[in-house]
């Protein structure tokens, strides 16, 4: 692994333009998200649900990458919204299960159109998008492996 000099400028930080980025694009999101009534964290605890339809507090912390803390207050407002359920699993009362409702999965058509919107306003190639999502995606599982 080549070695890198140890710098304390904030352009020579790999941290930077990651926290500066992820809070730029989340920030793009908002008028999209706002259309259907969703907040960022509701929207990407909404993309795994469409995926998996159900899952434990658990699981779904583990997929974003978020502890249960975190997680709980959201899950709370998003069952008030009637987007999903939340309730004890028969097999182990300590588990939370969540699924969604009817109103969470009809929610999903109204959504489909924000990644193309998103994209389309970032005005950069396709191709160094996807390849910048490449990259973070094979980052973020290194932090699995530890």
């Amino acid at each position: 692994m080549k070695e890198v000099k140890s710098s304390l400028l904030l352009e020579d930080q790999l941290c930077f333009p990651l926290y500066a980025s992820s809070h730029m694009i989340t920030r793009m999101y908002q008028p999209y998200l706002k259309e259907i009534g969703l907040t960022y964290p509701q929207y990407i605890v909404m993309l795994v649900l469409w995926e998996n339809r159900h899952l434990t507090i658990g699981e779904l912390g583990e997929k974003l990458f978020l502890n249960s803390n975190t997680l709980s207050p959201l899950i709370s407002k998003m069952k008030e919204k009637g987007l999903l359920t939340k309730q004890r699993s028969s097999t182990d009362e300590r588990t939370l299960e969540i699924a969604l409702t009817h109103n969470g999965k009809k929610l999903r058509t109204a959504a489909e159109a924000v990644p193309q919107k998103l994209l389309h306003s970032l005005k950069m190639p396709i191709e160094e998008l996807l390849q910048m999502r490449t990259l973070l995606w094979k980052f973020l599982k290194g932090f699995e492996k530890r």
